[in-house]
């Protein structure tokens, strides 16, 4: 039986937002909770659908499993460094769809990014958590 690499399903779980297929990824995700700790690489593509499904995700995650989210805090807490202003503001704004103290501090952080658009994205999410 061939396995699929871990490379190989993270390509998947991509292309399926990509697609719209978010209620695939949503049960993915559901039986195993491993794929949280992808999140910050799958973030880091070029493709708007893809960063947009992950959003999506996670808002239907938080009603369905939200004590699972906070498991991709330390995957979405790299990203906070890269270096395009837009996938640092995308970090930001999973960390505001999680919502925990942990993934909020890390918001506060991000007060004085030196994108002006980040530190909007940052003030938007912690007027929801003051």
């Amino acid at each position: 039986m061939n396995q699929v690499s871990d490379g190989e399903l993270k390509k998947v779980i991509a292309d399926f937002l990509e697609m719209g297929h978010v209620e695939n990824i949503i049960a993915m995700f559901r039986r195993e909770p491993l794929y949280y700790n992808w999140v910050g690489e799958i973030l880091d593509d070029e493709r708007f659908s893809v960063r947009l499904g992950i959003s999506v995700l996670f808002e239907e995650l938080k009603c369905l499993q939200p004590e699972r989210l906070a498991l991709a805090i330390p995957s979405i807490a790299r990203v906070l460094t890269h270096e395009s202003p837009l996938l640092r503001g995308e970090a930001v704004g999973l960390l505001g769809i999680i919502g925990t103290h942990q993934a909020i501090e890390l918001v506060r952080e991000k007060r004085d990014d030196p994108n002006p658009q980040v530190r909007e994205m940052v003030e938007m999410i912690l007027e929801d958590y003051p």
